[in-house]
C-alpha cells in the first residue's frame, strides 16, 4: 500500500466538515474534551511525567490532546491530514498561548525525515479511521527513541462495543454523529499487541475507558471491552 493510500478521503472529509467545532465543548467533540483529562493523566503516569519530553501526536485534529500535553511542559508536534482541523488547532494557540508545532503530514511521510526523534508518540482515537492501522504503528515505532514509549487508543471489536460505541453513542444517546465509526474497523487488543510485537515492541499496559450514561462520567479501569488505551516500548 502506498503512503498516500493510507488515508481514507471520506474520513478526512468527515472531520473537515466539522472542523470549526473542535473547541466547542458541547459539540460532536464533547466526548473528546470529557475524556482528555483521563488520557493526559494516563500518559503522564505511564511516561513518569511529560515535562521537557518530545511528543508527537499522530492524528492531532484540532489539538485537544496536543495542547493539554504542551500545558504540562511537553515539547509537542502534531500531525494530521485534515487541513482545516490543523488551521483550527493553529488558531487556538493564539487563545491558549501555548506552543505546538502543527504539520500537515501522514505519519509514514513524517517518519522518513524524523526517525528516532521522539520520547513519546501518541495515536489516540485514530487507528479505527485509517485503511491500514499496522502501517501507522510501524511508522510510529520508527519515530521513537530507543527508550521511547508509544501510546495508542482505539475501540475493541465485539458485540458489546458495537452495542455501546455505535448503537448507544451514535443512535440512542446521540453523543456522536451517525456514521462516526465503522464496526469492521474496530481493533481487538490481541490484534494490536501482535502488530506491536511485529515491530519489535512489547505491551506495557492496557487500560479501559468506560462511560456511565447515568452519571455521564468517564473513568479508567479494567474493562477494555469498548474503548481502551495501550502503551508499548521496545524490547529490552
Amino acid at each position: 500500500m502506498s503512503l498516500e493510500a493510507n488515508v481514507d478521503p471520506a474520513e478526512i472529509d468527515k472531520f473537515q466538515s466539522i472542523a470549526s467545532r473542535w473547541w466547542d465543548r458541547e459539540s460532536e467533540f464533547k466526548p473528546l474534551h470529557d475524556i482528555n483529562p483521563l488520557r493526559v493523566a494516563y500518559i503522564e503516569r505511564q511516561a513518569q511525567g511529560v515535562a521537557g519530553k518530545k511528543i508527537l501526536d499522530v492524528g492531532c485534529g484540532g489539538g485537544i490532546l496536543a495542547e493539554a500535553l504542551a500545558h504540562k511542559g511537553a515539547l509537542v508536534t502534531g500531525i494530521d491530514m485534515a487541513e482545516l482541523s490543523l488551521k483550527v488547532a493553529q488558531m487556538h494557540l493564539h487563545e491558549s498561548g501555548l506552543e505546538v508545532d502543527y504539520q500537515l503530514s501522514t505519519v509514514e511521510d513524517f517518519a522518513q525525515q524524523n526517525a528516532a526523534q521522539f520520547d513519546i508518540v501518541t495515536c489516540l482515537e485514530m487507528l479505527e479511521h485509517v485503511p491500514d492501522p499496522a502501517s501507522i504503528i510501524a511508522s510510529a515505532s520508527r519515530l521513537l527513541k530507543p527508550d521511547g514509549m508509544l501510546c495508542l487508543s482505539t475501540l475493541n471489536r465485539n458485540p458489546k462495543s458495537f452495542a455501546l460505541a455505535i448503537l448507544g453513542a451514535e443512535y440512542i444517546l446521540r453523543m456522536l454523529p451517525r456514521g462516526t465509526h465503522e464496526y469492521k474497523k474496530f481493533i481487538k487488543p490481541s490484534e494490536l499487541a501482535a502488530t506491536l510485537r511485529a515491530n519489535g515492541m512489547q505491551l506495557r499496559d492496557i487500560t479501559g475507558i468506560s462511560y456511565n450514561p447515568i452519571t455521564k462520567n468517564y473513568s479508567l479501569g479494567r474493562d477494555i471491552d469498548v474503548n481502551y488505551l495501550m502503551t508499548a516500548s521496545f524490547d529490552d
